[in-house]
Order: structure tokens, then C-alpha cells, then sequence
């Protein structure tokens, strides 16, 4: 499998991105897609989570309300629409898929086999 993130920038304290994952190759064996972040001096944090199918959208309490990931079937493509931005969203941020089943959602990293490069965002005032 086979992860290619985009749609990273620089963005003002308010302001919206959309990031995009695509995946490609063995994905068959993809189960569930999630985005994580990793700030500079900081360790990765899980922020969002999709099933394959679509269903079962789950997000870390700091972007609950302000982040949408969604699945689009026909293009094998992941996105993560952020909204409402704020400085400490700043990070590069990882795509990443798991062949893992039986539970509900997946948010460590240990769980996700596949990755894709950061795309950073940057959020200024």
C-alpha cells in the first residue's frame, strides 16, 4: 500500500485547509485510515480516524468539531477538512492506513502499518 498525502499550506488563525490521501497499490487489505500530526519537539498525535467503508468517523478532543475526515469510494482517496484553524494545529501532518479489525476505531500509531509523507500546515496570525 502505497500513501500519498497533499494539501498542506500556510493558512491564517481561523482559516480552512483540505488534505487529501491517496492510496494505491494492495488496498484490498486496507481496514481503516487515519490522519496524525506531529508538531516540532512534540511526539505524533493521533486526530482523526475513517473506516474504509466510510463509517465510523472518530477525533481526538482538540479538533472534534472542527475537523471532517471523509472517504471518497470512487477515488480511493482520504480527506481531512480543517476548519476554524488554530495556531497549535501547526504540524506536518501523516496519512496512514491499518489492515486491523475488531474494534471500532484505531488511534495509536502502532496500529497503522502503512504511511505517507507529512504534509505540514502552518497556521500564522
Amino acid at each position: 500500500v502505497q500513501l500519498q498525502a497533499s494539501g498542506g499550506g500556510l493558512v491564517q488563525v481561523g482559516g480552512s485547509l483540505r488534505l487529501s490521501c491517496a492510496a494505491s497499490g494492495s488496498i484490498f487489505s486496507i481496514n481503516g485510515m487515519g490522519w496524525f500530526r506531529q508538531a516540532p519537539g512534540k511526539e505524533r498525535e493521533f486526530v482523526a480516524y475513517i473506516s474504509w467503508s466510510g463509517r465510523r468517523p472518530y477525533y481526538s478532543d482538540s479538533v472534534k468539531g472542527r475537523f471532517t475526515i471523509s472517504r471518497d469510494g470512487a477515488k480511493n482517496t482520504m480527506n481531512l477538512q480543517m476548519n476554524s484553524l488554530k495556531f497549535e494545529d501547526t504540524a506536518a501532518y501523516y496519512c496512514a492506513a491499518t489492515s486491523l479489525t475488531g474494534t471500532y476505531y484505531h488511534t495509536t500509531s502502532q496500529e497503522y502499518a502503512y504511511w505517507g509523507q507529512g504534509t505540514l500546515v502552518t497556521v500564522s496570525s
